[in-house]
């Protein structure tokens, strides 16, 4: 062998075969919910009096519930415990309540959140040929049939209002206006972000939302130290974190220590401050690995962090194939160096990573879909192409920092393949 090559098999081998921090990596990933909450004992409890009638009087009316707050405040895994906790006692009391989660992200449409509600209800209701009333009704029949009742979370409601519109939002709201002598087997907590959001609704279904709210208030540092110490439990070896690294990232993140209040936020940092005591071969996480992992953070141009931090957000709702479009409009710009990308281009581009990854391409008009998605989300910007072009064509921007872009990307695309969740 050449002086001067190496051995791969032999590099693999080694990294394989490196000690680790990490118990349960997957544990520190933002789409994980754990079996236990932490600090949101308020928020369960006022959920319950809400929601306490579907044991005593189930039926006799359909409850809606508000729920809001920023990024990383515990909005979904409360909502998720709750409703898996509930409906676990429900059963022991004789009453079928049944809890459906539907990010609105995800299930983009009207119709998609219908057809996901009815999936996991188990109604059997064809996937095409009904309208979203039929589909609805069929909904409702089903849990007539079977003598159920459901609580229904809509995730991200406030992005479905925002391109879906008023009319369905009423739709849901409102579902037993028109029916009056139905018995009322459906319930919504909505969940949303900013209520401002709601603005766009007509006044009478505005007033149905907000009734009934609840605020998820930023974190306190203490209540951080508390959470990143049930993850540490869940996701690392015994004894692989100090405390000192719990109470260094709880109170940078605290909101009443100068931070955001985002526990997500906190998780992450340790979770790359583990990555750091694993890449120097430390069987322990200490202090200066979070420096380092904070100094990687502080790379990048304070300018674009909190652009970063809605990416990160948003692209965890995103399915594989819209995923790897919006990889392939950022690896053609870094590539071609131009401001702006053919949408021809971004295709060929996403050819080759469905390629790479052993998946089939979508056609044009998904693609197409794709694009508008990301757009509506503010996650690319489109245009028509015009002077200094030749043909007609669809032009896509990116305005972010496409290097540290397209490593994020990669990693959740590379996530979702390791899970087979396509989406």
């Amino acid at each position: 062998m050449n002086t001067y090559g190496f051995d791969p098999s032999k590099i693999i081998i080694e990294e394989v075969g490196r000690s680790t921090v990490f118990l349960n990596k997957e544990a520190l990933y933002p789409e994980f919910c754990p079996p236990r909450l932490v600090h949101r004992e308020a928020e369960i409890r006022e959920l319950t009096r809400y929601f306490k009638f579907l044991l005593s009087a189930p039926g006799s009316l359909s409850q809606k519930i508000l729920i809001y707050g920023g990024i990383g405040v515990g909005k979904t895994c409360t909502s998720m415990v709750f409703g898996r906790e509930f409906s676990r006692i429900a059963s022991d009391k004789g009453v079928n309540v049944k809890y459906v989660h539907v990010n609105c992200h995800r299930a983009r449409t009207k119709s998609m959140v219908m057809l996901e509600i009815a999936r996991q209800i188990g109604a059997p209701i064809p996937p095409r040929g009904l309208s979203d009333f039929e589909t609805y009704l069929g909904i409702l029949e089903y849990l007539e049939d079977i003598g159920a009742y459901v609580i229904i979370a809509l995730d991200e409601f406030d992005y479905f209002v925002r391109t879906e519109g008023s009319d369905a939002a009423y739709f849901y709201v409102r579902t037993y206006d028109d029916m009056p002598d139905l018995v009322k087997r459906v319930n919504f907590i909505f969940i949303g972000r900013d209520i401002s959001e709601l603005s766009n609704l007509d006044s009478a279904t505005a007033s149905y939302l907000l009734r009934h709210m609840i605020k998820f208030s930023p974190y306190t540092a203490r209540q951080l130290y508390a959470i990143l110490d049930d993850r540490r439990k869940l996701a690392f070896k015994e004894g692989a974190v100090v405390d000192e690294v719990l109470e260094m990232i709880a109170e940078m993140n605290g909101i009443d220590t100068g931070g955001s209040g985002n526990a997500r936020a906190a998780i992450e940092l340790l979770l790359l401050a583990g990555e750091k005591a694993d890449a120097e071969g430390s069987d322990i996480v200490l202090v200066k690995h979070v420096r380092e992992a904070i100094a990687a953070l502080d790379s990048i141009e304070s300018s674009y962090l909190s652009q970063i931090a809605y990416i990160k957000d948003t692209i965890i709702h995103l399915p594989l194939h819209e995923l790897l479009i919006y990889a392939a409009a950022v690896i053609s710009l870094r590539v071609k160096g131009t401001r702006w990308v053919r949408m021809g281009d971004l295709e060929s581009q996403y050819e080759v990573l469905c390629e790479s990854y052993g998946e089939k391409p979508r056609g044009h008009t998904q693609v197409y879909g794709y694009i508008l998605d990301l757009a509506r989300r503010d996650l690319i910007r489109k245009k028509h192409s015009g002077k200094g072009y030749r043909g007609k064509s669809t032009l896509i921007a990116v305005d972010a920092p496409l290097e540290i872009i397209e490593k994020i990307l990669i990693n959740r695309i590379e996530t979702l393949i390791k899970s087979s969740w396509r989406g």
